[in-house]
């Protein structure tokens, strides 16, 4: 069976390693252009396309698949399968159309919940006790599609894989009235409530790395803020009450009297950086 596989980021990048490690006909690699990063906006490739020419793998980079040249370069690759894993481009139904197999999608949340662009962040941000892949068929509507099976583990796309090759592979409608949606992130969602639970605005943090990051003003500037941590603390001061410089960081108080720990953040125009070392040169009055 010949397949083509679609991917842009690190989870992608793992699957496509496993089904070339595997031994699976891979006829090609998708991945997004090349993107411009920091300061020299020099062009990045991601990381399926850097893994993709490790091992000699094909790369295709179109800007969309509106155009007809696109298409028919993917025509002429005769697929048998596609295979999608946060490709970050929507497939129209021509596309969809042209492996015999049709197209399948590993969508990182257990749907129909957390449809759309940003699953993961989303389990986090609305604070998920539980989440996994579900490999599904790809359809016109976004992540409607009827699902094959819901597992936590890498190995998901090659038993697709398989089961769709020997015809094993189960189709369950999914339930639309459940659905959920997971949509683009935004910088508007960057600032931190600190009136929050301690669990909450951890959550708040991790959801929003790599981008657009967390934020909080301190001291009367803005900074990006990466990791924050419990101390297993209390106080009665006002959350956002900036309490303590330590060797950990800076502690603040937040909702139910909680107090939490900045120990990473990057001030404007700095680098990233713990915070215990940039109050030791940048020292505040608490």
């Amino acid at each position: 069976m010949k397949i083509v596989s679609m991917g842009t980021p690190e989870i992608a990048k793992v699957c496509l390693e496993k089904l070339y490690t595997e031994g699976f006909d891979i006829a090609a690699v998708y991945t997004k252009p090349d993107t411009p990063k920091n300061r020299g906006m020099k062009l990045i490739a991601s990381e399926v396309k850097a893994y993709a020419q490790s091992v000699g793998l094909p790369v295709y980079q179109p800007e969309t698949f509106k155009d007809d040249a696109a298409v028919e370069t993917l025509k002429a690759l005769a697929p048998d399968l596609i295979l999608v894993v946060a490709y970050g481009k929507i497939l129209p139904q021509r596309v969809l159309d042209i492996p015999k197999f049709g197209c399948i999608n590993m969508h990182a949340s257990i749907l129909p919940s957390l449809r759309g662009a940003g699953p993961v962040q989303w389990s986090i941000l609305n604070h998920c006790d539980e989440t996994g892949v579900t490999a599904m068929y790809l359809s016109s509507g976004m992540d409607e599609g009827d699902i094959i099976e819901i597992r936590i583990t890498a190995d998901l796309a090659c038993d697709t894989a398989r089961a769709i090759e020997a015809g094993t592979a189960t189709r369950t409608p999914q339930d639309h009235e459940k659905a959920t949606y997971a949509p683009m992130l935004s910088k508007s969602m960057s600032p931190i409530d600190w009136s929050e639970s301690a669990r909450f605005v951890i959550d708040h943090v991790r959801g929003l790395i790599p981008w657009p990051v967390a934020t909080s003003e301190i001291d009367g500037k803005t900074f990006k803020i990466f990791r924050v941590e419990k101390t297993g603390k209390q106080t009665d001061k006002a959350p956002g009450t900036l309490l303590a410089l330590t060797k950990q960081g800076l502690e603040v108080a937040c909702g139910g009297g909680d107090v939490l720990v900045i120990t990473e953040l990057q001030a404007e125009g700095g680098k990233r950086m713990a915070a215990s070392a940039y109050f030791n040169g940048h020292p505040i009055k608490l």
